[in-house]
């Protein structure tokens, strides 16, 4: 093997080499695969769905929030696409069929420990803030019939509201709903983002369909982070 050859040979092992142990002890890392097979599940859900949006969420596997310096980005041979989150460790989930050939990893940085993930529905916002109790009543129901699709826990559930999710912390969240008459404010709580979740805490404000049984008009003065539907 003459020289030049054999100096190339060598510069390539070593750059393999350092790429696999920085990968390995610098961050934390999905399988695209993994991924793509619990988000998937939603794009090809045949039934109506345009109250919702499906997203893909880091989840620590320890009880707590995920950091501010936390970021997601998926590494495709010769190309890394970074994938913004959200204050709730959401973010668009892209397929690509690219990513699945390889199989991709989706790398986490910044994290402070082991991070798993969840295929997360929630109800798409509004811009206007002006939301129709009809409109979140279907919205809730759209949410309802995705569980009873994915699996058997919500068969012997209802839905009983939505939940609106305010950061914890900065200007105290204003949900009024109208109806009759003058608009009532709705209180604010803390609690976690979705039922049943343990990472997190945030102000949160819910609206119950039965405390409010005729037509009525929700209006949120800042925009939620997210709109959770209330199946119990």
């Amino acid at each position: 093997m003459n020289a030049p050859r054999h100096l190339a040979l060598l510069l390539a092992l070593l750059s393999a080499a350092g790429s696999a142990s920085t990968h390995a002890a610098g961050t934390e890392w999905l399988s695209y695969r993994d991924a793509y097979r619990a988000m998937i599940v939603f794009e090809k859900y045949g039934r109506p769905k345009n109250y919702l949006q499906n997203q893909i969420q880091l989840v620590p596997a320890r009880k707590g929030v995920l950091p501010d310096t936390i970021q997601l980005s998926l590494q495709l041979k010769g190309s890394s696409v970074r994938l913004p989150l959200d204050a709730i460790g959401r973010a668009v989930f892209p397929v690509l069929k690219a990513a699945f050939d390889e199989n991709a990893p989706l790398l986490i940085d910044g994290g402070a420990g082991p991070v798993s993930f969840r295929a997360r529905i929630s109800i798409v916002p509004r811009t206007d803030g002006v939301y129709d109790s009809a409109e979140l009543r279907a919205a809730c129901a759209q949410a309802l019939d995705y569980q009873r699709y994915t699996g058997a826990s919500a068969r012997g559930s209802a839905c009983v509201g939505v939940r609106f999710v305010y950061p914890a912390e900065g200007a105290a969240p204003q949900l009024r709903v109208r109806a009759n008459g003058q608009p009532a404010l709705l209180p604010v709580a803390l609690g976690a983002a979705f039922p049943g979740d343990e990472h997190g805490a945030y102000r949160v404000v819910n609206y119950r369909f039965a405390e409010h049984a005729g037509a009525a008009q929700l209006l949120a003065a800042g925009a939620p982070l997210a709109i959770a539907p209330l199946i119990e």
